[in-house]
């Protein structure tokens, strides 16, 4: 149950996915999109996330400075042996993608920032109070032959996703567990984002379980 208090909040992407997974929790976004161009200055996995998730959560905040309003900027990656894997450029890498993490073990990273536009920020100069974390989910997929694949890549599935494949997809038929939050797999591990909006909220700094 939404608390009553809770703020108007915005969602800085226009996936379905975290849309969706933000109703499910009862918090109805205004979907507002950023175009910030992104700039990175790790490739470390889970700093890259929380760099890009606070690019994208400021690019929209600051067309709402002073309003009681929560922006969510979020940034997933898949990381296997600690290299980011993007998006697909064509079957061929989504492929190669694949083939080098089934029957092992990878890492799902979403990036969240929080920018609470009419809190102050707890720092001098800062013009807004904001919260980052970085949510990591191992994902475990079974051994799968060149033409289990490449019938799976056929389907087109996994062209716009990152590490190409789709956990709430087809995909599922490989994937024999994960060790963590689904939803974060998803693109948004929505239940510490609702808790930490409510712990800020409520002047708590702990929105762990």
């Amino acid at each position: 149950m939404i608390e009553n208090n809770f703020p108007h909040v915005i969602l800085a992407s226009g996936s379905p996915r975290r849309l969706d997974l933000l109703r499910q929790v009862g918090i109805e976004p205004e979907v507002e999109p950023s175009h910030v161009e992104e700039v990175i200055t790790s490739t470390v996995p889970d700093q890259v996330v929380m760099e890009l998730s606070r690019q994208k959560a400021e690019d929209v905040a600051v067309r709402h400075a002073g309003e009681d309003v929560v922006v969510i900027g979020a940034d997933t990656v898949v990381a296997f042996d600690g290299k980011i894997l993007g998006k697909p450029k064509d079957e061929a890498d989504a492929i190669r993608m694949i083939s080098s993490f089934q029957g092992k073990t990878h890492q799902v990273y979403t990036g969240v920032t929080l920018v609470f536009c009419g809190k102050a920020g707890e720092k001098t100069g800062e013009r807004w109070k904001t919260i980052t974390f970085a949510e990591e989910t191992d994902v475990h997929v079974c051994l799968m032959t060149e033409e289990q694949i490449q019938a799976y890549v056929k389907t087109g599935e996994p062209m716009d996703k990152a590490g190409a494949y789709g956990i709430q997809g087809y995909f599922a038929a490989w994937v024999s567990g994960i060790s963590g939050d689904y939803n974060n797999v998803v693109g948004l591990p929505v239940g510490r984002v609702y808790r930490t909006i409510v712990s800020a909220l409520e002047g708590n700094v702990d929105s762990q379980c």
